[in-house]
């Protein structure tokens, strides 16, 4: 279905590629599963482009057209971003033939940075009160990561079928650990890994293999895991220390914080102006069946 603003024909593919973006981006974040949002993305897709139309729309009838000079200087640096010139005709799937068509819209984008600037320009910088309000309303943003330290006993499996006979050892193994033995002892003992490597020292999440840190995480200080496997073989863990994240420094998030709540005011500042446009706007989703069926936003 088809998005007209103020003339301009979005194509469905544009709208298809604008929602493809946002579910991948919700689906990286575990919040959804197969398509149960699918309506629902389409129309932050639909929004986001007609946001961008507006915009881009005013700029073109408010701000003159830059020099061809600084058309050229942009698009030198956006080869250069790039690795060169080779490399961004690679990632963006054109050729140099298409320099012009490149180049119109670098045009339009500097236009659209003028209206941008020119919006936000008056905007107060963020007050110290209101950096320390964010940073103390999101303290675990600036905190630390949680580290881990642990021990594990190890055991390789080669031949699937000792893959039970090794499991059920590990088990008295890990019987014998709550009944109070030593780890270290039985890992000396019963370990496929080296003494140098039970103790696997302090580690962040990311940093070791995903089956081994959802386990550890989860656990308490002093706690042994039960027998778990990696693609590795089977695994018990002992978690020794814990360290909690601390938070940093405000000082030394400050700038972060400013640059964050600066570009909060700059969009709520165009939502603004994109909704004045829209005041006076002709937006129209063209049912394919007929070619009308529009709904206007006038």
């Amino acid at each position: 279905m088809p998005l007209v603003v103020n003339g301009q024909t979005i194509d469905d593919a544009v709208i298809e590629q604008e929602f493809s973006a946002i579910k991948a981006h919700y689906e990286s974040l575990g919040s959804i599963s197969c398509c149960e949002r699918d309506d629902e993305f389409r129309g932050y897709a639909r929004d986001n482009i007609t946001f961008r139309a507006l915009l881009t729309q005013e700029a073109q009838r408010t701000i003159p057209e830059p020099g061809a000079e600084e058309v050229t200087r942009a698009f030198d640096k956006l080869k250069g971003e790039h690795g060169g010139g080779d490399q961004f005709y690679a990632s963006v799937g054109l050729s140099p033939e298409q320099d012009g068509l490149i180049q119109r819209d670098l045009s339009v984008n500097l236009q659209v940075e003028s209206l941008r600037d020119s919006a936000c320009q008056s905007l107060p910088a963020p007050t110290e009160g209101e950096c320390r309000a964010y940073y103390e309303g999101n303290i675990e943003q600036f905190s630390d990561e949680d580290e881990v330290r642990a021990s594990h006993i190890f055991k390789s499996v080669r031949e699937t079928e000792k893959r039970e006979a090794i499991f059920k050892a590990l088990c008295e193994v890990r019987q014998r650990l709550v009944d109070g033995a030593d780890f270290t002892e039985l890992a000396r003992e019963h370990s496929d890994k080296p003494e140098e490597e039970i103790d696997l020292g302090f580690f962040k999440r990311g940093e070791l293999m995903d089956e081994f840190e959802i386990v550890t995480f989860s656990m308490k200080e002093g706690e042994v895991s039960p027998v778990f496997s990696t693609p590795h073989g089977f695994h018990l863990a002992k978690v020794t220390e814990r360290k909690a994240g601390q938070p940093k420094p405000f000082e030394s998030v400050r700038a972060d914080i400013e640059t964050e709540l600066t570009a909060q005011r700059k969009d709520a500042k165009l939502q603004e102006l994109v909704d004045e446009l829209k005041k006076t706007a002709k937006i129209e989703y063209i049912e394919p069946e007929d070619g009308f069926g529009d709904h206007d936003h006038e």
